[in-house]
């Protein structure tokens, strides 16, 4: 059975609120949209990624706390709040947030990208011209599509679709039945484009955009001829947008998810954002209609989802307001000529992405559906995209006749439809398609290949902290590793076995398992280097990863930093260790980087008296990826590897002082700043591997 702490108790005073920790990257991430050296519609990208991870943050995060108030639940968090007061300091950090948010974008950024000829124009600045263009286009492509619903008996409080973008009338006089129910509401069709652009001769500029928001407020008076319209507010619902299935009801996992992804868009609302101009009656009844209280509204000054924005970047041709482009290099070893069977087997490889190309593996890929020597093909997929050469390859291999077998976890959040959609495709040219161990996802990311050469069966495997999506590996930081080593290749194909089949785990050479060994392996590591810390030997961790949360690993840390290990976090996004704490965590620091690149290694260092052990992973150190999903950390056993990973995965980050962000026992986060060499982790491998500086 997988180890579990059980209902261990641990002190609140030693642990930062994970929501709280949450809030806080947003605000980092807020930062970046703030900061004027980072180019202006990248600016703009980085306001839009807030809002979506607010969105993320609500249909998640929040949506569980809610649910514990429902259900009347008194459990503690780590730091010793109970839901409802949890959910009250959250609701006051976000409004604090957004009110930054929207100061930002409707003081800086919009006025700073019309200085350079990117005008979003309000309907209160249009011009006759312009006025007369907006209600050609509303009458053509708009008015057909929508379908304005009036409240009376007869016609109820529609369903709202989850974030849609919705419009609430306020109306008096009498339609032509002789009704006044006075109310209105007005669904966007997900199909309407959310900012439109005007012709460049109506506005004197190189791109002119309008809302379509401002567009329908404009002519809402003609979904309701001859009744006036007093108001009409936009206004946008977030739902509980997590799935439960339940293990003992549940006869085929596919076909009960693809039941429930219809009802995801359905869930409880958690959060109602509407137009800082709404009236306080409509307000109220809005908020009646979805069973929410005064905390869960945000009103907000301009468009209520700002992530539609983040398409304005990709429509404006002007590189010089975005981050310079840069192309992948191609890992040393890997001739394009040479057979990348024989290069694997000289050499282990190590890929470092975005700076250089995760080609190699699609590559491999290729080449195994292609070679004929190439007998099976295994492979984990958590989040690939709608669109995957690597999926593709796959498809081929089967249709050559390979043995492919593909562990497809379709509980994998927001990705869930594209996964049933490639295990339908799979299966129909003869895969064998699995999904892993149901109440465990399958979050490591392993490819196994098996040739036959001379001397028999020979393993090729791939084994990755990233998700084997090609269009995030060009702005994640992850490491892959290509390797033919005889025992890591066992080690995956016993990890496969267990995924595919039945029976007790195997014990593995090299790996670090979740949910058997990881964990204890991690805090047994932690509990090493303080023994040699206690002995008056030198002790050092160094750990980089998204996340850090799982309360008695936290713990082991501080005992080794209270026996004297010197350990640095680098931690992404959320934090639950305080930091600098006398007599508990004197010797640990945390930081956070954020940049042009989103930070996704895990990288975990041990000293080991001088032997420097180093594990690569697809695991946080969180709760859920210690005991309830099926991860991997593999070590780097080559010496000049390992150095490598040292240098670009750990060194440059430990000496930012540009992006990084400094953590103290509070949950303050405070920016480093260059006082002589400006150093930033991001700059320095971009231009080590491609030569491109950042801007």
């Amino acid at each position: 059975m997988p180890h579990i702490h059980a209902n261990r108790q641990f002190s609140s005073e030693h642990f930062i609120n994970r929501e709280l920790s949450l809030l806080q990257f947003q605000r980092r991430v807020l930062a970046q949209a703030a900061d004027p050296a980072v180019p202006l519609l990248e600016r703009l990208r980085f306001l839009c990624i807030v809002s979506s991870n607010l969105d993320e943050f609500f249909e998640v995060r929040v949506a569980g706390i809610k649910e514990q108030q429902r259900l009347g639940s008194v459990t503690l968090t780590t730091d010793g709040l109970n839901p409802s007061a949890l959910h009250r300091v959250i609701s006051r950090e976000v409004h604090s947030i957004i009110t930054e948010q929207y100061n930002l974008l409707n003081n800086t950024i919009l006025p700073a990208l019309a200085a350079e000829g990117i005008v979003f124009l309000r309907r209160s600045v249009w011009t006759d011209a312009q006025h007369q263009w907006a209600r050609d286009y509303f009458m053509r492509e708009v008015m057909p599509v929508l379908t304005p619903i009036g409240l009376d008996p007869a016609h109820p409080f529609p369903r709202v679709l989850n974030k849609s973008l919705n419009f609430a009338v306020e109306l008096e006089g009498r339609d032509a039945f002789g009704r006044n129910s006075g109310a209105a509401i007005v669904q966007a069709p997900r199909a309407l484009p959310r900012v439109i652009r005007l012709p460049e001769e109506l506005t004197g500029v190189d791109y002119g955009f309008v809302f379509l928001s401002s567009m329908l407020h404009a002519h809402v008076g003609e979904l309701f001829e001859g009744m006036n319209v007093l108001g009409c507010y936009q206004f946008r619902v977030t739902r509980n947008s997590d799935m439960f299935v339940d293990e003992e009801e549940v006869k085929d996992l596919r076909a009960t998810l693809k039941g429930e992804l219809q009802q995801r868009h359905f869930g409880d609302a958690v959060r109602l954002e509407i137009a800082d101009n709404c009236s306080e009656a409509m307000a109220s009844f809005l908020m009646k209609q979805f069973a929410l209280c005064r905390e869960d509204v945000y009103r907000v000054p301009g468009m209520v989802n700002p992530v539609r924005l983040n398409q304005v970047p990709d429509w404006v041709e002007r590189p010089d307001l975005k981050y310079r482009p840069f192309l992948p290099a191609r890992p040393k070893g890997l001739d394009k000529q040479e057979n990348i069977f024989s290069a694997i087997r000289r050499n282990d490889i190590l890929l470092h992405h975005p700076f250089q190309s995760f080609e190699p593996v699609i590559e491999l890929l290729k080449a195994a559906a292609d070679d004929p020597k190439v007998v099976a093909v295994k492979m984990t997929v958590y989040r690939t995209g709608t669109d995957s050469v690597l999926m593709e390859h796959l498809i081929r291999a089967a249709q050559k006749g390979k043995e492919v077998t593909v562990v497809l976890e379709l509980m994998a959040r927001f990705d869930e439809e594209a996964n049933i959609n490639w295990a339908a495709r799979l299966e129909e040219v003869g895969a064998h398609v699995v999904y892993g161990v149901f109440g465990y996802k399958t979050h490591s990311k392993l490819l196994l290949l098996v040739r036959r050469e001379e001397g028999g069966l020979k393993r090729y495997a791939h084994l990755g902290t990233g998700n084997y999506h090609a269009r995030t590996t060009r702005f994640y930081t992850d490491f892959g590793l290509l390797t033919a080593n005889e025992e890591i290749g066992a080690d995956v194909a016993e990890v496969f076995k267990q995924l595919t089949g039945l029976g007790q785990a195997g014990k593995l050479k090299h790996l670090w398992q979740a949910p058997f060994t990881l964990q204890p392996n991690v805090v047994a590591a932690i509990h090493e280097e303080a023994e040699i810390a206690r002995a008056g030997r030198k002790g050092r961790i160094v750990i980089k990863m998204n996340a850090l949360l799982e309360p008695e690993t936290i713990e082991a840390l501080y005992a080794a930093s209270q026996a004297g290990v010197e350990i640095e976090v680098i931690a992404r996004s959320v934090c639950a260790l305080k930091p600098g704490v006398p007599g508990l965590s004197d010797n640990i620091r945390v930081r956070s980087v954020v940049g042009r690149f989103l930070e996704h290694h895990r990288i975990f260092y041990f000293h080991a008296d001088g032997a420097e052990k180093l594990y690569l992973s697809s695991a946080d150190w969180m709760e859920r990826n210690f005991f309830k999903r099926i991860e991997v950390a593999f070590p780097i056993l080559d010496p000049k590897i390992k150095r490598r990973v040292m240098k670009e995965g750990l060194r440059p980050y430990l000496g930012d002082n540009c992006q990084a962000w400094e953590l103290d026992a509070d949950n303050h986060y405070r920016r480093k700043n260059p006082r002589t060499t400006r150093r930033s982790a991001q700059e320095i491998l971009l231009k080590e591997f491609t030569g491109t500086s950042i801007g």
